[in-house]
């Protein structure tokens, strides 16, 4: 008799957990180059290597969603909240995606260097054109506001499964391993 995994495996957990450092950290650093100009230059030097590694662990972490599906939702969450939850999280990988993507294109646009280590740069990939540039930028702020909220929801609906309902929807990608019951 085989028992049904309760948590995302471990390699999925580590995911996780490690973009969602990242992503925080993105979002801080966005806020703060838009209110701090004097520490711009190193802001957006940690900002470009984020973004360049973001999307790239989004595609890992979507074939590897595919390969290890995730455990069931509690059986406390009717279907409407447990489609809610599942768009959320694709919402999530895509603006994961989508984001630092624009933010490549906008800065190509505009002819800005995107350099990964030393002299290597990313290659331009639109071109220079300062239209595009700001419409550009601008959808890479709306977007930007978009994912925080997308986030905002999702860490409040994880509190609320928490400290409210407590049917254990932490514990799925809780970063400790939990023993089958």
């Amino acid at each position: 008799m085989s028992t049904q995994r309760r948590q995302f495996t471990a390699f999925s957990r580590l995911l996780h957990w490690t973009m969602a450092a990242m992503v925080l950290t993105m979002l801080c650093i966005g806020v703060a180059m838009i209110v701090s100009l004097d520490r711009y230059h190193v802001l957006v030097s940690i900002h470009r290597p984020l973004g360049i590694a973001i999307p790239i662990l989004v595609v890992v972490r979507f074939v590897n969603r595919l390969l290890n599906p995730p455990p069931p939702f509690p059986s406390t969450m009717p279907g409407a909240e447990r489609l809610v939850a599942t768009a959320s999280e694709f919402a999530m990988y895509g603006l994961m995606f989508v984001l630092p993507l624009v933010g490549w294109g906008m800065l190509s646009a505009a002819r800005y260097p995107i350099v990964l280590v030393g002299s290597v740069h990313l290659p331009f990939i639109l071109p220079h054109d300062a239209r595009l540039y700001s419409v550009l930028r601008m959808a890479h702020t709306i977007l930007a506001y978009v994912f925080f909220l997308t986030f905002i929801a999702h860490f409040g609906a994880i509190l609320f499964h928490t400290l409210i309902v407590r049917d254990g929807l932490l514990k799925r990608m809780a970063p400790w391993n939990i023993r089958p019951e």
